[in-house]
């Protein structure tokens, strides 16, 4: 059972996202855990719903090198990184209902830091469309999943 404030804490990481990024099409979970930290949280999550992890993107390793290519030597994140996972269940339903909505195969939920704003990692996923959240009830269960998953790492 959980004690009323960390309900409280929960309540308000839950409510982060829409206030911080309304409109922006993307969710952004702020946590004061350390990446390592909530990029466990996330994978735990992710597994503890049954679903697969494919893959994790290095993605600012990625830039870093490829901004050296460019000339652009600043850097955008200090870490990032993407954690692509599947639900065979959600995916399949959500298809077999649009077959356009193959571009959300695989969910995504990234993590990062900034550069010289040490003590907060942000978690962040794309937003699920209100009309497809209300007019879908795959398309509420995989916002309300990626939601789910996301706070939880930001909370952890």
């Amino acid at each position: 059972m959980q004690s009323p404030a960390r309900r409280l804490i929960l309540l308000v990481m839950a409510l982060i996202p829409s206030l911080a990024a309304a409109g922006s099409g993307y969710a952004v979970y702020p946590s004061q855990a350390g990446f390592d930290d909530v990029l466990d949280a996330l994978k735990l999550a992710i597994e503890e719903r049954g679903m697969y992890i494919n893959n994790v993107m290095h993605l600012s390793e990625m830039l870093e090198r490829t901004g050296k290519d460019l000339g652009q030597e600043q850097p955008i994140y200090q870490r990032a990184e993407s954690v692509e996972f599947c639900s065979a269940v959600l995916s399949r339903e959500m298809t077999r209902e649009d077959p356009a909505r193959l571009v959300n195969c695989p969910f995504i939920i990234g993590l990062y830091t900034l550069p010289g704003a040490s003590g907060t990692t942000y978690v962040v996923h794309r937003e699920i469309p209100q009309d497809q959240v209300a007019g879908s009830p795959v398309m509420a269960r995989v916002a309300t999943m990626l939601k789910e998953i996301a706070g939880a790492a930001a909370s952890w």
